[in-house]
């Protein structure tokens, strides 16, 4: 084994081991602001579970904030999922692993019955390898099938890092300003045709991005 290929097994196994510890502390600085004037909490009481839609690049603050409603997720079965996944279970999520690629179909009838058994979902709609803000059918499938709302989460972090990668994933700094804004509740109708449901994962990906842009534009 050469030098090179070493020096990458040291930091991968300082990065697996440090990363979750590090985030958890992170998270816990920031000064986060919620906007939540359609009164989700309401519906959610109601409903016994809502589905939690947002951005792959804005994903951190989401994780963080949700958990409190201990969702169920997914997540890809790639070697970079394994970090998020040691988050996220030290967060108290109902992990399962796959993507649209590899399992994916299994995973989402699996968070179709966790729905329907009034537990709350948590997905990155464009994850995990995009294109990015370009929703997946994943969520309005879930949606559709279990009756259940759709809540879109926009988050900005008024201090971050941005990262040269597909979903230009953002790193909020220690103490930075988050602003969150969640969306009105959204119902997908069990009846819609193909095409419609087409139509309605289009005019969500809109609806999310507009939710996003007004997270930045009051961060």
């Amino acid at each position: 084994m050469n030098s090179k290929t070493i020096k990458k097994k040291v930091l991968n196994l300082l990065g697996y081991n440090f990363a979750v510890p590090l985030v958890n502390v992170l998270c816990n600085t920031l000064r986060i602001k919620e906007n939540d004037s359609t009164g989700f909490e309401e519906v959610l009481a109601k409903e016994k579970g809502v589905i939690f839609a947002f951005w792959h690049g804005t994903m951190l603050t989401p994780w963080y904030l949700l958990k409190k409603y201990s969702p169920s997720t997914i997540v890809s079965k790639s070697k970079d999922g394994e970090i998020l996944v040691k988050l996220l279970n030290k967060w108290r999520y109902d992990v399962k692993r796959g993507s649209s690629s590899k399992g994916g179909k299994e995973v989402l009838e699996d968070l179709i019955e966790i729905a329907k058994n009034n537990n709350s979902i948590a997905i990155t709609p464009d994850g995990p390898r995009g294109p990015n803000k370009v929703m997946k059918a994943g969520a309005v499938i879930i949606a559709k099938k279990t009756k259940k709302p759709i809540v879109l989460v926009g988050a900005c972090s008024k201090k971050k890092i941005k990262l040269n990668s597909w979903d230009k994933f953002e790193i909020p700094l220690f103490f930075s300003k988050i602003n969150v804004v969640y969306s009105e509740p959204i119902y997908i109708d069990a009846d819609l045709s193909f095409d419609e449901t087409n139509n309605k994962i289009n005019e969500l990906t809109n609806r999310l991005n507009q939710i996003q842009n007004l997270a930045e534009k009051n961060c």
